[in-house]
């Protein structure tokens, strides 16, 4: 499941972006309380490093989108140059972010909860510094004119249009069963035009991203509603994050810190700020939004219900939300081991994430 569209499938080049110091006073009382603890003493610019900037490569899971926001702001606010590193995006490629990293050809990437367990489950080196969404912006979703369909339990015996990921079934199943329903229901996988097929007709149901899926099927005037995971039972994972090796982070301990903490930064101002946020981020990616409202209002949702922890601070994760959705991927049989053998034991899951280099 991807945040963008068939037609939003632009390759990135392969850069690293220009810095330009744009905090202002006005900025930076726009942060409040939680925003200014993260800065801490970081905003002194009296004493600057004449160290070179360590670069610190990001692989990115699809083209730049809301997600994304907290590195561009970081990065045009100067922050990452503050913190000694020097952010070097690579191209959004078909290798899987879990993959680069696994390889060393990337210092960090973009995860999902569902993804990186299995990855981690294969015996890939990987662990999550940072959790971006602390809940699922995806949801199970069919037209809004569906008036047949009130609940998850109404997909029994219907077409759901897929994207192939080994978990998705699994977990619809679940939340169909768990509304009431048997779970029973036909997919067919279509990637990113199982959108299309829902606004068709042609298909059902679909999962996508509501903070970005949903709305541009708003703007297009096929609005779509939406049945949230946990209105029925099934556990909150962490949605998008920030991944790395682990190997990678003990032998760069000062650069995995110094762009953690700023990413971090970056992230709460884009929860507090989030229409300066999302300029930043058209204006750092010209071309790719030809829809800026989507932008916006995508930037507000996620700054309002997805980037922030219940005490407002960005990037924390806590060992119940990884270990409930693990479990269950364990329980259903989908965690696999280096040669596709089911795990008979559950994973280490204090191993899957830290907190140790959040600010």
């Amino acid at each position: 499941m991807h945040d963008g569209s068939a037609g939003s499938r632009a390759r990135l080049v392969r850069r690293r972006l220009s810095r330009r110091r744009l905090l202002t006073a006005a900025t930076t009382a726009g942060l409040g309380a939680a925003g200014l603890a993260l800065v801490g003493c970081g905003d002194d610019d009296s004493a600057p490093s004449t160290e070179p900037a360590v670069p610190v490569s990001l692989a990115l899971d699809w083209v730049p989108n809301t997600n994304h926001t907290g590195f561009f702001v970081a990065d045009e606010m100067g922050w990452y140059a503050e913190e000694g590193v020097q952010l070097e995006l690579l191209p959004y490629a078909q290798v899987e972010p879990d993959t680069l990293v696994t390889t060393g050809e990337a210092d960090f990437g973009i995860s999902f909860a569902p993804s990186l367990t299995l990855a981690v489950a294969a015996g890939r080196p990987l662990t999550s510094v940072m959790a971006i969404l602390q809940r699922p912006a995806s949801a199970i979703a069919v037209r809004a004119d569906r008036s047949d369909i009130q609940t998850p339990a109404d997909l029994d015996g219907l077409v759901y249009a897929g994207f192939g990921a080994p978990w998705e079934e699994v977990l619809v199943r679940r939340v169909i069963q768990n509304a009431g329903g048997r779970g029973e229901f036909e997919t067919v996988i279509l990637n990113t035009f199982a959108y299309e097929a829902v606004y068709a007709g042609e298909a059902d149901f679909v999962v996508p991203f509501m903070t970005w899926g949903g709305i541009e099927a708003e703007l297009r005037g096929t609005p779509l509603k939406a049945f949230q995971y946990r209105d029925y039972g099934f556990p909150d994972f962490y949605a998008v994050l920030l991944m790395s090796n682990p190997a990678w982070l003990s032998a760069n301990e000062e650069a995995a810190r110094g762009f953690v903490r700023a990413t971090q930064r970056g992230f709460q101002f884009a929860a507090e700020n989030p229409d300066e946020a999302a300029r930043i981020l058209i204006d750092a990616n010209p071309g790719v939004f030809p829809e800026e409202g989507l932008v916006f209002r995508s930037a507000r949702l996620l700054g309002a219900d997805y980037y922030l922890d219940e005490s407002g601070t960005f990037g924390t994760q806590t060992l119940d939300r990884w270990t409930a959705f693990p479990r269950f991927l364990f329980e259903n049989g989908l965690l696999m081991d280096a040669d596709g053998n089911p795990l008979t034991e559950e994973l280490d899951y204090e191993a899957l994430f830290t907190n140790e280099y959040l600010a």
